[in-house]
């Protein structure tokens, strides 16, 4: 089976998010057939909501979706390594797979960082593939605070 890569789903959520001013990341999941079961951006501004990260907020429409806590089987595509907070949920949902597209050596929470999946305590490790149209992922991100700035 070849890989189709759905970052660019992501990547439009990303730049939905940055137009209403949200940090611009991005997350889909996919059910393991390769369909879209969710799609979400970051809206923690708009929903005034520390934990309205694109993962979060996807996971949680997926879930509902399916009318189940667990995504065994599904895949995550994020523009953004995920955080801890993220990290911690994305076991709980025992997602299969996480595709990222852009490193965050601050705030990662999956290969920097926290590393919440290399702890024994982790309930669940996904696969875990990085680098996913990265320079399209950090550009965005880059654009987006080089504007605040």
């Amino acid at each position: 089976m070849a890989f189709t890569s759905h970052m660019s789903v992501a990547l439009e959520e990303a730049r939905a998010a940055a137009a209403r001013g949200e940090v611009p990341v991005g997350a889909v999941v996919l059910s393991p057939e390769g369909a879209v079961l969710a799609r979400a951006g970051n809206r923690t501004r708009e929903l005034d909501d520390p934990s309205a990260h694109a993962e979060m907020l996807a996971i949680r429409a997926a879930c509902a979706a399916l009318g189940a806590e667990r995504l065994t089987g599904c895949d995550l595509y994020v523009t953004l390594e995920p955080c801890a907070m993220c990290a911690g949920v994305i076991a709980h949902a025992r997602l299969a797979r996480v595709y990222f597209g852009a490193a965050d050596p601050k705030s990662g929470g999956t290969l920097h960082g926290a590393r919440v999946f290399s702890h024994p305590q982790s309930h669940h490790r996904p696969e875990i593939y990085d680098g996913i149209d990265a320079a399209a992922c950090e550009a965005l991100l880059k654009d987006f605070f080089a504007d605040r700035r």
